[in-house]
């Protein structure tokens, strides 16, 4: 006759329950990811369609939000401080990944971590700014999309040259957060193509109204605008004070050409925060940032406003209107 031991019988009982726990889990079940993600102005119920992209290219990739993921967003309210302070609670936090929509949000993100992995949204100038070793070999903890590059700031001084050909003078309008290679791949682009270049800096808003008045008195043939979320928020009287000068302006802005000025060229910023879910899904496979090459922009649109462009009294050439993504009537 064999007697167990009430202890025996325990664990006998708490083997036989792990095995039903066992048998019952899902197979396979992943554990819950944190993603933070660093953004501009206030939340929701504000519009904010790079975030939209982000989470509709997550579900895309068969992510569902709540089940695979959980999302932190943070955003920076307009305060200075705001992307440094969000990035810090999110290192605190220990999340798996920190998305960074912003130039400054990826400074301040690598700022406060160098283990967790970041992605970079729209981000100009990544290797310029320090935030990775080289487009092809990131290095350390940070890729994801370089917004802007030489190469594309230089081709959009080649469009207004194919648009304006009788354009000798152009002044390009910098805010003092301007990145200084902006304005010297626009220097670089013009010297090849017989134009010159006078820069006008723009302190703040009250700025704009002499700036475009100087330039007039230059007899400036368009304006440029460098890369600025300053020129993104006051995009409608900057193409008012186009107009009101006869001046034809240029930006790489979303929403500008709707908003008044005679082109738009540039990447899309949505498209780049769509691409961030890419890189995020093969970090949590796995992959490290430091061998995840940098991604230039796929997409760059061009929109051409003609209701502009006939107030102006100009005539485009037919070859940027034919390779144009949306004309303006």
């Amino acid at each position: 006759m064999t007697i167990r031991s009430p202890m025996r019988r325990s664990c006998t009982r708490l083997a036989g329950l792990a095995v039903m726990f066992l048998v019952v889990s899902p197979a396979g079940a992943q554990p819950v990811s944190t993603i933070g993600v660093l953004l501009p102005g206030a939340p929701p119920p504000a519009d904010n369609p790079c975030l939209d992209a982000f989470r509709r290219a997550l579900e895309e990739l068969g992510y569902a939000e709540g089940k695979t993921h959980r999302l932190e967003p943070r955003w920076s309210g307009g305060r200075v401080d705001g992307p440094f302070e969000n990035a810090s609670e999110l290192a605190r936090l220990r999340v798996d990944i920190v998305v960074a929509m912003t130039t400054t949000a990826a400074l301040d993100a690598k700022r406060a971590t160098s283990t967790i992995p970041i992605v970079m949204g729209p981000v100009p100038y990544p290797v310029e700014l320090n935030l990775v070793t080289s487009l092809p070999r990131p290095g350390g903890n940070v890729t994801g999309t370089a917004l802007l590059t030489p190469e594309l700031m230089q081709k959009r001084v080649q469009v207004l040259k194919e648009a304006l050909p009788g354009a000798s003078l152009v002044v390009v309008l910098r805010p003092p957060a301007t990145f200084d290679q902006m304005v010297k791949d626009y220097e670089t682009a013009a010297k090849q193509l017989a134009l010159r270049i006078h820069v006008i800096r723009v302190e703040r808003v009250d700025d704009l109204a002499g700036a475009f008045k100087a330039a007039a008195q230059k007899r400036a043939h368009a304006v440029l605008l460098t890369q600025s979320s300053f020129f993104r928020q006051h995009r409608a009287q900057i193409a008012e004070l186009g107009r009101r000068h006869r001046l034809p302006v240029l930006s790489g802005e979303a929403g500008a050409a709707e908003a008044g000025a005679l082109i738009f060229h540039g990447p899309s910023v949505v498209d780049a925060c769509h691409r961030a879910a890419a890189f995020v899904d093969r970090i949590l496979k796995g992959a490290k940032p430091a061998d995840l090459p940098v991604e230039q922009p796929t997409k760059i649109e061009l929109v051409v406003n003609l209701k502009t462009a006939k107030a102006l009294g100009l005539t485009l050439a037919q070859s940027i209107l034919g390779r144009a993504d949306r004309v303006i009537e």
